[in-house]
């Protein structure tokens, strides 16, 4: 391994919550996910793995592992984008990822809508849309603490922190709450790490 690339691979173990061992071991995972060995995993080669293709919402997930929004994960984006899921990771990290999933538009803020759809993704056709829209109505009225119509990562914190987060989001590690609904979905169902 050249200077360049350890200098690289340092920079990344800092910025992470891996060593440099678990570093290098998924750099081999993410070299054998490239398969057209473009340097990128594009979403096609994320959703040939059956754990992710199965999961409902893989590509909200493949979504956040794209930092940058090039439409494709790199090694770097990759490593940080499995941090969060390290025995390592603190809890604040692992709801920051939670928060994610739903803030599609990445304005920092949960909306109606996008609570909505990001349920949709994971009921389908469990629930009709008028069932699935009431859920969502009353948990954006329970979360909303200042009334502003949408749901801060601070007052979504406050909707989840009876859930251990830490467990249901740490590689290796999965538990199930029964702590209502929405919060059973986010953070078991979602976020299992056995699916990683």
């Amino acid at each position: 391994m050249g200077n360049t690339t350890s200098a690289v691979l340092d920079n990344i173990v800092q910025g992470s919550n891996f060593d440099r061992d678990e570093v290098d071991r998924l750099r081999k995972r993410f070299m054998k996910l490239d398969k057209d060995n473009s340097g990128t995993i594009e979403r096609e080669e994320f959703l040939s793995l059956p754990q992710i293709s199965s999961n409902p919402l893989a590509t909200r997930m493949i979504a956040i592992f794209d930092e940058d929004g090039g439409g494709d994960v790199d090694f770097q984006e990759f490593v940080s984008g499995l941090s969060a899921f390290s025995s390592k990771g603190n809890k604040e990290q692992k709801l920051r990822f939670a928060f994610k999933v739903y803030d599609i538009d990445r304005d920092g803020y949960i909306s109606n809508g996008e609570l909505f759809i990001v349920l949709k993704m994971m009921v389908g056709n469990n629930l009709k849309d008028q069932q699935l829209q009431q859920i969502v109505d009353k948990t954006i009225m329970e979360a909303d603490l200042d009334k502003d119509g949408k749901i801060s990562f601070e007052e979504f914190t406050k909707m989840v922190e009876n859930t251990d987060v830490s467990m249901s989001m740490t590689l290796g590690k999965c538990t199930s709450h029964k702590t209502g609904f929405v919060r059973t979905y986010t953070l078991t169902f979602l976020f299992r790490a056995d699916q990683f």
